[in-house]
């Protein structure tokens, strides 16, 4: 690149530019995949505070009213991670925003749980085959094929995995699925598998397995029937959860790799 002319370089638009680019490169950078709502939401605000810059993935278009951030619309691939045929377009769409930078967190938070139409849930005797194909697309397979796409960027950061999953994956509840339940704890063990087979380039691969958490996802009677049954006595807010990811992201959690945090204020003990 050539050296810029001097009648551009006195100008203060070109200075502004400039300076906007040095912080754009200066940043560090994740991918959230589910980021409009619940946990993701949460984990998005958080990082954006922080100065992050921020890629979203999910299956709907930016919306600027749920998710006021800077760049939201610029930073934002549209992912349907249950099409797993169409997964590596999407990691070539995600390499084009991150332009060649590195990438210092991947959040692979995005996660179904479909119900009955009934709404109860569906158990192991009456889920469909393809449920259960469409929610280990997106709960499973979804987390390892992004990281394998973006791996060369993760480690030219030595950046970050985290991994989403469940209290659901180590129990059975009273109202997420089997389909779900066993996508997260498959989720779970391949967290230790890549964290085992990541460590070696300088990426760290961790999970966090919230409880019961104030979103979206939540079945209705949840907090009446549990929170008697949690310690703290409540049910967790999202922004708890973000601080934990954020924690697993930064430099105090250097030498924590391959672990599995629960949090839901002591449900499990």
């Amino acid at each position: 690149m050539g050296a810029i002319p001097r009648d551009i370089a006195g100008c203060p638009f070109h200075a502004d530019r400039a300076a906007l680019a040095a912080d754009r490169d200066a940043r560090k950078t994740m991918i959230v995949t589910g980021a409009s709502r619940g946990i993701g939401h949460a984990i998005v605000r958080l990082f954006a505070e922080a100065g992050w810059r921020i890629i979203t993935c999910s299956r709907r278009p930016f919306d600027a009213v749920r998710c006021p951030w800077e760049s939201g619309p610029e930073n934002h691939v549209v992912i349907n991670l249950a099409d797993r045929a169409n997964l590596p377009a999407a990691v070539a769409e995600l390499k084009v925003r991150l332009g060649g930078r590195p990438l210092h967190a991947l959040i692979n938070n995005a996660g179904i749980s479909p119900k009955a139409d009934t709404g109860e849930r569906l158990t192991s005797l009456d889920t469909p085959i393809e449920t259960w194909m469409e929610v280990f697309h997106v709960n499973f397979l979804a987390p390892i094929l992004l990281a394998r796409g973006l791996f060369d960027e993760l480690a030219a950061a030595r950046g970050s995995v985290i991994n989403v999953t469940s209290i659901v994956g180590s129990r059975v509840h009273p109202f997420a699925g089997t389909a779900y339940a066993t996508s997260k704890a498959a989720l779970a063990a391949l967290t230790r598998e890549m964290a085992a087979d990541f460590a070696r380039h300088g990426v760290r691969v961790n999970a966090i397995a919230p409880g019961e958490i104030r979103t979206d996802i939540l079945s209705p009677g949840t907090e009446e029937r549990l929170q008697p049954l949690i310690p703290m006595g409540r049910i967790g807010e999202p922004e708890e959860v973000a601080r934990v990811a954020y924690f697993l992201c930064s430099d105090a959690a250097s030498y924590v790799t391959g672990q599995e945090l629960a949090i839901n204020g002591g449900q499990t003990l």
